[in-house]
């Protein structure tokens, strides 16, 4: 949210839960939740839901459900809103609520935590060297340990899930680019299929004020908008400079500066400080010269621990650098005058339908301070979309009247820090394993279906500081083929572990894979190796030792089905290689 938000995290119970809680007792100890005088562990995951359409929360909710969550979280935006089923971790529920732990080293970076009562056990092994795997014998029993990884245990004897071995898919997904296409005849006498208005710069509402300072800008907007113009004219006979600079400070997030109406320069913050320090050369004339300050609170960080005591907008000083003979003027404490919001914002320019829209003359390209409309036909199928905003500066945009967000392209990450390999081993920190240095930090937006018409679709935007909306096209996310690479240290799937104990028959690891549309099925084998392949989804390759049967056997249990699963173990594909510890990869295809 562009403006002040509260922050409350909002707890649902899921499924089961809900009903046997209408008229439930909740409290806790040092232990666990207490509901009904009874302790639960409960598992819980977030979702954002205005980032989601409506239509689009019941699929999440049941995923979540799948996923093994009991609880969803979310955030209630008061700005808005007042003016893996069979979890590893639910296996040790019983023992985890039933007492303390007991903690034992095992030697160096090693250690186990007991959950033991007369009648139930679980265990925690931990490795906590960042480099080193390690191999620990406990009551008669040897695990290995990776490094910086830990086993769980819910009988204190057997491996139900390894941190460093994870079972599970993934996916390769790619963009398949899809040219914008305008609704035929929807824009009369425009060759490029859009139209546009002008935003004024400067003062151009009747509800604008006057006061002496500079105002906070939060507080001031009190959320009616993200934008607030700052304004002053002021009165210069010759002395002005031939360097004459225009400092401002901001608390943030971004700001654009103009002098007698033309962009003279614009400012950010950035993700670690979202205040702004910019000189911006100007050109001022002898007489009467207007300064336009619009200030923005969009697109950096709007969160965290005392989030609203941080404040936004230019607060000062704003001063006039490099007059004649080196003289500067402080502009802080004069009579600045302020309008809430954009013009074009009061007209209703998001949805669309104002008649004021230009189609008659040539397209303005790279212009601040210009809204732009189109309409188009959606694309085929019923894969997910996205418009790329490749070519545009920093705005926002809207498809059929709701936005789809802020972009901002020119955003770019910085250059230094990326590395072509990545070890998460260790403790963790926001600089590890950086992708995309140098590269904008997003081009590519979401449009949820549910907003889309087979035609007549309207897309408007509003560009802040200059792009060229012709450059725009749709972006439709192709999921073809699904990959799992599972080693025979790996310990079973969790959902395997109720059979496996009830049985009394030991389960191996297994290979799972399905495709991620209902209406797919596996229609051919990429890649199957078992014995020491390597890489990743995408692109593995076979190592010195490789079942010749593994293909056959894979594409038989697999091909004409939307998922199956395989286990991996020397019974299934015999033994390539004796003595040398293998694993099974592979790559399908989806269709």
């Amino acid at each position: 949210m562009g403006a002040r938000q509260i922050v409350l995290v909002l707890v649902w119970l899921l499924g089961v839960y809900a009903p046997a809680l209408l008229g439930a007792n909740v409290t806790y100890d040092h232990r666990a939740l207490v509901i009904d005088g009874k302790r639960r562990v409960l598992i819980s995951g977030s979702i954002h839901y205005p980032r989601s359409t409506p239509e689009m929360w019941p699929d999440l909710i049941q995923k979540s459900k799948e996923g093994g969550l009991d609880v969803i979280e979310t955030y209630v935006f008061w700005n808005l809103h007042e003016p893996v089923r069979g979890q590893a971790i639910k296996l040790c529920e019983e023992a985890l609520i039933a007492t303390d732990p007991t903690i034992t080293s095992l030697g160096p970076h090693l250690e186990a935590a007991f959950y033991k009562t007369e009648a139930k056990c679980a265990a925690f092994l931990a490795n906590f060297d960042n480099t080193s795997d390690a191999t620990v014998n406990l009551n008669g029993i040897s695990y290995n340990l990776p490094a910086w990884s830990v086993s769980i245990l819910p009988d204190c004897k057997n491996v139900v899930l390894n941190t460093a071995k994870i079972n599970s898919a993934s996916m390769i997904s790619s963009f398949t680019t899809e040219s914008l296409k305008q609704e035929v005849g929807s824009l009369d006498g425009s060759s490029s299929g859009w139209s546009w208005i002008s935003e004024p710069v400067g003062i151009s509402k009747a509800d604008s004020f006057s006061k002496f300072g500079l105002l906070e800008q939060i507080n001031t907007t009190a959320d009616r908008s993200d934008y607030l113009w700052y304004s002053l004219s002021i009165d210069l006979e010759d002395d002005f400079g031939a360097q004459t600079v225009l400092h401002i400070e901001s608390l943030g997030h971004a700001l654009h500066a103009f002098i007698n109406g033309k962009l003279a320069g614009s400012g950010t913050g950035n993700g670690d400080n979202s205040k702004v320090n910019v000189d911006i050369p100007i050109k001022l004339v002898a007489g009467k010269n207007t300064i336009d300050l619009l200030s923005l609170t969009v697109g950096l960080q709007n969160f965290g621990p005392f989030f609203d005591t941080l404040g936004a907008g230019i607060t000062g000083p704003v001063i006039l650098k490099g007059l004649k003979n080196g003289r500067t003027l402080d502009l802080s404490t004069q009579r600045w005058t302020y309008q809430v919001g954009l013009k074009g914002e009061d007209l209703g320019l998001p949805g669309g339908s104002s008649g004021q829209w230009n189609s008659k003359s040539t397209l303005p390209k790279k212009q601040p301070l210009t809204w732009y409309k189109t309409n188009f036909v959606a694309p085929s199928g019923n894969n997910p979309i996205a418009i790329d905003f490749t070519g545009m500066g920093k705005g926002e945009a809207w498809v059929n009247g709701q936005s789809i967000g802020r972009y901002w392209p020119t955003y770019v990450s910085p250059i230094d820090g990326c590395t072509h390999s990545c070890n998460y081993r260790g403790p963790y920190d926001q600089y590890k394993c950086l992708k995309n240095c140098g590269k904008p930090s997003q081009t590519l937006y979401h449009v949820p279906r549910s907003w889309l018409k087979p035609n007549r679709n309207t897309l408007v935007l509003f560009e802040e500081s200059g792009g060229d909306p012709t450059q725009i096209s749709f972006a439709i996310k192709q999921i073809g083929n699904v990959c799992s690479h599972v080693s025979e240290s790996h310990p079973p799937s969790v959902d395997l572990w109720n059979s496996d104990k009830e049985s009394g028959r030991k389960v191996g690891p297994v290979l799972s894979l399905e495709c991620p549309y209902p209406n797919q099925v596996i229609s051919s084998i990429k890649f199957a190796s078992f014995g020491t392949p390597h890489g990743t989804c995408g692109n593995f390759s076979h190592g010195q030792c490789s079942s010749n049967r593994a293909l056959s056997i894979v594409q038989k249990a697999c091909i004409g089905s939307s998922s199956c699963s395989i286990g991996v173990s020397i019974n299934t594909f015999g033994d390539p290689c004796r003595g040398v510890p293998k694993s099974l990869a592979v790559e399908a295809a989806c269709t």
